[in-house]
């Protein structure tokens, strides 16, 4: 059963473009690996500041896998100075 991640994230106040060109990287490499179904970053219309990243991968051990990669890792790091919050993962499965 594959696993469904909704990952939500705020940046700080003109950290907008930044945030949206972090995710927009990280599209190419997380689909490059194996087991990531589908990786998609998604703006919110109405409040620049927040995304929405939208994931399907085969396991939740892929997802762990995700995490360990350079691609990831750096990401996390540009994170750590932009984001206004923490960013919340939610991880579903179909019942």
């Amino acid at each position: 059963m594959s696993l469904h991640v909704v990952a939500e994230l705020r940046a700080l106040p003109g950290h907008e473009d930044r945030l949206r060109t972090a995710l927009e990287a990280m599209i190419e490499p997380s689909l490059a690996e194996p087991n990531c179904l589908s990786y998609q970053p998604f703006g919110n219309p109405n409040e620049p500041a927040h995304m929405v990243v939208v994931e399907e991968w085969a396991s939740a051990g892929d997802l762990e896998e995700h995490f360990t990669t350079p691609h990831f890792r750096h990401i996390a790091g540009v994170l750590e100075s932009i984001l206004a919050e923490p960013m919340i993962i939610r991880r579903l499965v179909a019942e």
